[in-house]
């Protein structure tokens, strides 16, 4: 079995790889539509390992991203029952998704930004913003601001920290990935005995 260190230096080798961009859009596409894992766990890595490109990875993480909502965005608006709603029942959501309709009219523009930014499933708002026919460029201005964000904070944090990011990852990436695991299983838990 794969533990914490051998993923992270595992991650290490695919950032320093020369097809490692492509991968990166790849992943961040990929996350904003179906994919759970987070761009982060790749964007961190590469950003440590050139230094010098950290802005560039997060352009590009935010453009993939953002191209990625867009395509969610399409799924929820023409293809929710046979596609969208599969990736909703996927992270147990769908009983709070009839009650995300309030949200959006509500607070619009701000839940697509907040989503964006957050360590939670962008991609069930991306569906959800096509779903309840949010107006595309409020959509698109949400998700980039959202994404940038986090992206270029995540890469800044690299850049400036270097090395002290690479040693504090490598001492708490396994108690948070622990931690992490279970909220999530009580998260399932919790929705489907409720």
């Amino acid at each position: 079995m794969l533990n914490i260190d051998q993923f992270y230096d595992r991650m290490l080798k695919l950032a320093s790889h020369r097809h490692a961009p492509a991968y990166l859009a790849g992943v961040s596409f990929t996350e904003a539509v179906l994919v759970p894992i987070p761009p982060d766990m790749l964007l961190i890595p590469m950003a440590l390992a050139k230094k010098s490109h950290a802005w560039r990875f997060a352009f590009l993480t935010t453009l993939s991203s953002v191209l990625g909502g867009l395509v969610g965005y399409l799924i929820g608006m023409f293809l929710y029952d046979s596609v969208g709603r599969s990736v909703i029942e996927f992270y147990a959501l769908d009983g709070y998704f009839s009650s995300m309709a309030e949200w959006y009219a509500d607070y619009g523009i701000w839940i697509v930004l907040v989503s964006g930014f957050l360590p939670i499933p962008y991609k069930v708002f991306t569906i959800a913003s096509g779903v309840f026919a949010m107006a595309v460029i409020p959509f698109l201005v949400g998700s980039i601001i959202g994404r940038a964000t986090r992206f270029y904070a995540v890469s800044a944090i690299c850049y400036l920290l270097g090395d002290a990011v690479y040693k504090i990852m490598k001492r708490y990436t396994g108690p948070a990935m622990v931690i992490l695991s279970l909220l999530l299983v009580l998260v399932f838990v919790y929705s489907t005995i409720n």
